[in-house]
């Protein structure tokens, strides 16, 4: 496991000092994060603080939040929790996307408040292939084949992964050694999300079939390709500058097709604060607006974000 060590210095994922908050929910993958991160907490300096989203969606998640805090109580970490209502379910979207939102939302608030320096979360070179081929099924650009980040900044915090290259195999046999049973959310032994069918069914399948070593191709596939994508994006940063939000109409139009879809997702992002729902229809037809549609036309995104051609710029805004 000195390959977590390995991540964190290569990725600059943590300093002495450092305020982390982590998110635990008492999985395999989030418990060793925890050990790992407490085991380095003495000599790095660090201050610790746990937190636990209870998504209420089994009849024993409650026991995922006691186990948690046991742990917490044994390593001498605060820990905030954060329980969803029964009724949380009901809102609209995919369950997979709502949870999700749900923990990020509840990571980022908890992490201002406490003044927290980072968040770290539990994600494995496992969950790297996975996401990329999940978004390979979707359909996806270079923004989602460059796959988890090991270190990304979303609404003004800072997110590490530090277990992003350990595969999930050397988590488990992290904790055997160890003798730490940790807790096994029976959802993820369902094929209830696509990222189940995918690790239960698909990646067995190509693995068998195709490439024994897919999981490690499509980890080495993201890595290539968020350099790549790091680098188009701070070109397209320098390209066309100004306001970010009223885009001139002359200058982007002389962008390159690869720059210009980078310009406007970086402008939906900053509005939004990231590009989650915005998917190639939506820049496909931003494109249909800058050199089909008249002066005055409209597009409407996800998320209450609109863009209007002007005489003069492409404008951004919140309906």
């Amino acid at each position: 496991m000195d390959k977590i060590t390995e991540t964190i210095k290569k990725y600059g994922l943590i300093q002495k000092g450092d305020k982390i908050l982590l998110g635990v929910s008492g999985g395999p993958d989030s418990l060793t994060l925890l050990l790992k991160l407490a085991g380095l907490k003495s000599r790095m300096g660090l201050v610790l603080h746990i937190a636990h989203v209870d998504h209420n969606l089994r009849q024993d998640s409650g026991a995922d939040a006691s186990f948690v805090k046991k742990w917490a109580k044994k390593l001498d970490i605060p820990l905030s929790l954060k329980k969803l209502s029964a009724n949380f379910i009901k809102k609209n979207g995919s369950l997979e996307e709502i949870y999700r939102e749900a923990r990020l939302d509840f990571f980022i608030k908890t992490a201002k408040e406490i003044k927290a320096d980072k968040v770290a979360l539990g994600h494995n070179l496992d969950d790297q292939a996975e996401t990329i081929l999940m978004r390979l099924l979707r359909g996806t650009g270079l923004s989602g084949l460059s796959g988890i980040s090991a270190k990304r900044n979303i609404r003004g915090v800072i997110f590490i992964r530090p277990l992003l290259e350990i595969p999930r195999c050397q988590i488990d046999d992290f904790l055997r050694r160890k003798g730490v049973k940790p807790r096994i959310d029976s959802t993820n032994l369902e094929d209830l999300f696509l990222r189940n069918k995918i690790r239960h069914n698909l990646i067995p399948l190509l693995k068998k079939e195709y490439n024994q070593n897919i999981v490690e191709g499509l980890a080495n596939l993201a890595e290539s390709v968020s350099y790549d994508y790091e680098y188009l994006d701070q070109v397209a940063r320098r390209s066309a500058k100004g306001n970010i939000l009223r885009l001139n109409l002359n200058k982007i139009m002389r962008l390159c097709p690869a720059i210009l879809r980078l310009k406007l997702r970086q402008s939906i992002a900053y509005i939004q604060g990231d590009t989650r729902r915005i998917g190639f229809a939506h820049i496909k037809e931003i494109e249909d607006l800058l050199t089909n549609r008249p002066i005055g036309s409209i597009v409407d995104l996800p998320k209450r974000i609109s863009v209007q051609k002007t005489r003069n710029c492409l404008r951004f805004f919140k309906r």
